[in-house]
């Protein structure tokens, strides 16, 4: 940027905390503001390539291959707004605080007097008198007031345009020169909209993602890998997670979250055992199927099947209960409680 004054690198990964972040280049900090272009090659250098470990990533951290250069900006007031999908309202809700560039959960629980709610109306979207409102609410003054309106009215045709969940602007600030800016953004894109996103969703960066998780999602199955030795295999979100916290409350420890979710096939059963046993760590499967939703027998054939070809080398223990989980006769089909033990 030719007329820069200063200019900020930030190392783009996909974790949170990256200014208080180190790397393994023994660079401290994955962001970094200077005013001489010749730096910015020398702390670029130190972070490409390099592992970035902040709180919010693995222990290792996350390697860097792309840092963001931008012009850098005095801010001399920070302010939070958000749209995001509410509940309570059935629809877009716009949230804003002048109490902005910190942990926004915070000045909801000490302050909330200075949180400010504007529920949209689909139709109509965001009204001239709701977004100066919401201008004046941030604390934005006399021709900001009329600027920032007219950026939050913006913001909402973003929202729009890319089938957002959450748009999150942290802070949206004002400079010393009368500019007003969105610094930070994070806008959370809903999943059932691909079909029709296809440009966001080419943008997202599978490298960062487990490649379990990533081989899961193919099969339509939900995985997130954990670090105990018991594997899962549960059918629903909620099952899936009691599973887990009862493993935990005996004293085992989760190898992994997997929900099969209702509409299984016994292919996604076999594919499943495959991840699960493909995992090192793994050194039992418990599968916990309540029938209400799924058909026990497509389970049970899945993991026949899974355990004759995948050669299972660990013990499996499999509850079953509900539908179709014993035949007693061509007439009636009886539906009760199974537990079956495979020893190794």
């Amino acid at each position: 940027h030719g007329n820069a004054k200063e200019i900020v690198l930030k190392a783009q990964i996909l974790a949170g905390g990256r200014g208080k972040g180190v790397f393994n280049s023994g660079l401290k900090g994955g962001v970094h503001l200077t005013k001489d272009p010749v730096v910015v090659g020398e702390l670029a250098s130190k972070m490409l390539g390099f592992n970035l470990i902040t709180k919010q990533t693995p222990k290792d951290g996350v390697k860097v291959k792309t840092v963001m250069v931008a012009e850098a900006l005095d801010i001399s007031r920070e302010t939070y707004f958000a749209i995001l999908m509410d509940r309570v309202s059935n629809g877009p809700v716009m949230v804003g605080s002048p109490q902005g560039g910190m942990d926004i959960e915070e000045v909801a629980a000490s302050t909330p007097e200075l949180i400010f709610k504007e529920a949209i109306d689909i139709f109509e979207g965001v009204r001239d008198d709701q977004a100066l409102r919401m201008a004046a609410n941030l604390g934005f003054k006399g021709p900001l007031q009329r600027q920032a309106a007219d950026q939050i009215k913006r913001l909402y045709d973003l929202f729009l345009k890319v089938d957002a969940t959450q748009v999150e602007v942290n802070p949206l600030g004002e400079t010393p020169e009368g500019q007003v800016v969105c610094f930070d953004a994070k806008i959370n894109f809903d999943d059932n909209a691909e079909f029709r996103q296809k440009a966001v969703f080419a943008m997202d960066d599978m490298t960062e993602s487990d490649p379990t998780e990533m081989e899961a999602a193919k099969w339509d199955l939900k995985y997130i890998g954990l670090d105990g030795n018991i594997a899962c295999f549960v059918n629903g979100a909620g099952l899936a997670m009691a599973t887990c916290d009862i493993i935990d409350l005996h004293g085992g420890k989760p190898a992994n979250f997997l929900d099969l979710g209702g509409g299984v096939k016994e292919r996604q059963v076999y594919e499943a055992f495959k991840l699960l046993t493909a995992d090192p760590k793994v050194e039992a499967i418990l599968v916990n199927i309540f029938g209400g939703i799924v058909n026990c027998a497509i389970i049970a054939n899945g993991i026949t099947k899974a355990c004759r070809e995948l050669e299972l080398k660990v013990p499996l223990v499999v509850r079953l209960e509900g539908r179709k989980t014993t035949y007693h006769s061509p007439t009636h089909s009886h539906t009760h409680k199974e537990v079956y033990v495979w020893p190794c």
